[in-house]
């Protein structure tokens, strides 16, 4: 019994040191700093915060969900328009998470669609990890118009926090009484989610690519 009443303090003590972190008056700022970290460089897990934060309003604690989503909306903008200037600023080929592999392919494939389809490949990009830095210093590198891009991406950061914290009101809802757990289940969460839209991202390029001959072929008789 001993064991287990200190396993229990243990665990309010790191509920009370977690909900300590998140209920500062600087969650908010580091909320923005990733936020916009994130939009072009794509290892700052922000999807995960904006879950987290959101799982954690449902609890009672934190932030507002009314303060988090145009926080994480406006931090989202702020480094999609980075990307953008890096684009605009930077050679892509000098950039080396772009110029090989998987960011290459993503790379190519915004060349070949920003001024066809810009509005559903800046929005979709916004959702895919990595994908989002690949489109949006694309569309700088092509030339594409900053006020058209900027009009563009105030819909797709709006989205992105609104479908984030969406995503976190759901693991709250089911944790209201753990605000501690809900953090962490919205960090895993976070990357886990961000995980199976790459893959599907993924299977879908490849599954277009090969239908793309069978499509040209119909057309040479």
């Amino acid at each position: 019994m001993e064991v287990l009443a200190t396993v229990l303090e243990w665990v309010r003590a790191f509920d009370d040191f977690l909900l300590g972190l998140v209920d500062g008056p600087l969650i908010l700022l580091a909320l923005l700093v990733f936020t916009t970290i994130d939009g072009f460089f794509p290892p700052v897990p922000s999807e995960s915060i904006v879950i987290a934060l959101a799982a954690l309003s449902m609890t009672g604690e934190g932030p507002s969900l009314w303060v988090v989503i145009p926080v994480a909306a406006l931090g989202a903008f702020l480094g999609d328009q980075i990307a953008f200037t890096i684009g605009r600023k930077i050679p892509v080929a000098r950039i080396p998470f772009l110029n090989s592999g998987r960011g290459a392919e993503l790379v190519a494939k915004a060349n070949a669609t920003v001024f066809r389809r810009p509005a559903p490949l800046l929005i979709a990009g916004r959702f895919i990890p990595g994908g989002r830095v690949a489109v949006n210093v694309s569309a700088g590198a092509m030339g594409f118009p900053r006020a058209r891009f900027v009009r563009i991406d105030v819909v797709a950061a709006i989205l992105w926090a609104i479908y984030s914290s969406i995503l976190g009101l759901a693991a709250g809802a089911y944790l209201r009484d753990h605000p501690a757990l809900s953090i962490v289940v919205g960090v895993l969460l976070g990357v886990l989610l961000g995980a199976i839209i790459d893959r599907i991202a993924v299977w879908w390029e490849k599954r277009t690519a090969h239908g793309a001959p069978s499509g040209g072929a119909e057309h040479t008789e």
